[in-house]
């Protein structure tokens, strides 16, 4: 260390190691073969070359100008040469100074480039999620949860799937999609689900039918009359079929239908009465002229999240789930019978 340097920062140098200070006449000292360089010093050496005086750099810091003063002198001990001297009242970098400040840059440069990397994986920037639902959940309830996950994490690459009960059951076991939301009828499926909400279904009526008098519908009331069924096969074809057996009712089976849509524009035709979920029951009731009413005994249908097995979920596929959850139980608490 140049003697100026070391009458400036009140230094002594006894070796080439062993660094002493003089505070207030006591004297303190450290031996640097026992200290690593660590971040303090590099930003305090930063500061000081941006600045041209401890003082100034102190002020960037939030801190004061000794503590400044007393790590650039360990960082001169630990490096072993002088990093500054004094030049018209300012601080100037030395040679080997400015060569070890420009190494400082390409290592903050390096480090920018891992707090870029950080905000990408936080953002789940480089991540890909694939979700499954039976058509009415894919075409309303989980693309309305996608859409309000894209606001947020746009850099993200979803792809919806749709699909019967039995094929989002099989893309969640293999591990083809991360997430579903479905809906079940009577046992649950493997793997297991993670409860949601449960609902009743409900039946549903042409406008001006004689049964839309009624506050509820029971078992007795389709006996002999136009029925608009589930396809036979169906969980919820073998739960209303069951239901129906057990009471001694026949109803007359005129069309199979598929999709809640489907049924809803037959139904509100006056080809028949109906038996479905809720959810479908009352959004389609917005475009279809159709009558609701609850129906006993009860045939719930639980709606809820299913995952692969034997996966552990990343944080992306946490995030989102959390999320479809929230507006499942927003969305249908605000249906009939969902609070």
């Amino acid at each position: 260390m140049s003697d100026p340097l070391r009458r400036w920062y009140g230094v002594i140098v006894r070796d080439a190691y062993v660094v002493q200070f003089q505070f207030a006449g006591r004297p303190f000292g450290f031996d640097m073969r026992k200290r690593l360089m660590s971040f303090r010093h590099v930003e305090a050496f930063r500061a000081v070359i941006a600045a041209g005086s401890m003082t100034a750099a102190a002020q960037r810091l939030h801190t004061s100008q000794p503590q400044v003063s007393r790590l650039i002198a360990q960082l001169e001990a630990i490096t072993g040469f002088p990093l500054f001297e004094r030049a018209g009242g300012r601080l100037a970098p030395t040679l080997d100074g400015m060569r070890f400040s420009a190494e400082v840059e390409r290592a903050f440069v390096g480090l920018s480039s891992l707090e870029a990397a950080a905000v990408r994986i936080r953002s789940f920037g480089s991540g890909r999620l694939r979700v499954a639902a039976m058509p009415r959940l894919a075409g309303g309830l989980l693309a309305r949860a996608v859409a309000r996950f894209k606001t947020e994490h746009q850099e993200v690459a979803i792809a919806i799937h749709s699909g019967d009960d039995v094929a989002v059951s099989e893309w969640i076991a293999t591990g083809f999609c991360d997430a579903a939301l479905t809906m079940i009828y009577g046992d649950a499926p493997d793997p297991a689900p993670e409860h949601v909400l449960t609902m009743d279904c409900v039946a549903v009526l042409p406008p001006a039918h004689p049964l839309a008098a009624l506050e509820r519908l029971e078992p007795a009331d389709f006996h002999d009359a136009p029925f608009i069924a589930s396809p036979l096969g169906s969980t919820l074809r073998t739960q209303i079929d069951a239901v129906f057996e057990a009471a001694g009712v026949a109803p007359i089976v005129s069309v199979e239908a598929g999709l809640g849509a489907s049924i809803c524009v037959l139904v509100a035709a006056g080809l028949g009465m109906s038996l479905m979920n809720p959810l479908a029951a009352y959004e389609e009731a917005k475009v279809s002229k159709i009558e609701i009413r609850p129906f006993v005994p009860s045939l719930p249908v639980r709606f809820a999240l299913l995952f692969p097995p034997d996966h552990a979920r990343s944080r992306l596929v946490e995030t989102f789930s959390k999320l479809a959850r929230e507006m499942m139980l927003e969305e249908l608490s605000r249906l009939p019978g969902g609070a």
